[in-house]
């Protein structure tokens, strides 16, 4: 079975809506400001960029605050042709532990992360028709730890729930990853060590003490 491009994909889009000299309405959710560093670099020359930031998943409140202020910082301070607007989303982290419900002791990676990527997304589409935006994506995929594929089959599915479609990505291509880590340096922004909930926090202490992570493949 061969895998999709999604990378191809994207730049399919993007010459599509060129063509038309067409500048079209993106909701990007964004999971922290080094990880939209490079999105919003790339994208902002072809899409009017609204950067939600919705993460209930992130423990504890003084890492989600901290995070949200270095996400203004950087949307406020970063160059684009194309302006990116900002909108924080609601910090209801009882949702996010009313979905991880029964799967706290699930390895990071697994299905307790794919159902935190669909509480994000949801409310990403949810905030894209609400704005009568042409698409909603988000910044998850730069990340080599998250999985674009799962991302991509929940965007796509939850765009035809929504009416909004899905940009489909994977961030991490064309040296995506490398230069957030370039941008984030030039900006001095705050890097976090663990991905953001208190799941990961455990994950975290446990490849610590191991020196392996427990989703590292051979």
């Amino acid at each position: 079975m061969n895998r999709r491009n999604y990378q191809k994909e994207l730049e399919e889009k993007i010459s599509y809506h060129e063509s038309l000299g067409e500048v079209p309405g993106l909701l990007l959710h964004s999971c922290c400001a080094p990880c939209s560093s490079y999105v919003l670099e790339y994208l902002s020359r072809f899409f009017k960029i609204t950067v939600l930031y919705y993460n209930p998943n992130i423990y504890p409140k003084e890492e989600y605050e901290c995070r949200t202020r270095e996400q203004q910082r950087f949307i406020q301070k970063f160059p684009m042709k194309y302006p990116a607007s900002f909108i924080e989303g609601n910090y209801d982290t009882k949702r996010f532990y009313q979905m991880a419900e029964g799967m706290e002791h699930l390895p990071e990676g697994g299905e307790r992360c794919f159902a935190c990527y669909e509480l994000r997304l949801r409310e990403a589409a949810e905030y894209a028709r609400r704005l009568g935006l042409a698409y909603f994506t988000t910044t998850l995929s730069i990340s080599p730890m998250k999985n674009a594929d799962k991302l991509n089959e929940i965007g796509e599915r939850l765009a035809d729930e929504y009416g909004v479609k899905y940009l489909n990505s994977d961030f991490k291509k064309k040296n995506g990853y490398l230069r957030s880590t370039q941008i984030s340096a030039e900006y001095g922004m705050y890097r976090q060590n663990y991905c953001g909930c208190i799941f990961s926090i455990r994950n975290k202490t446990d490849r610590d003490k191991t020196g392996r992570n427990k989703t590292d493949r051979d």
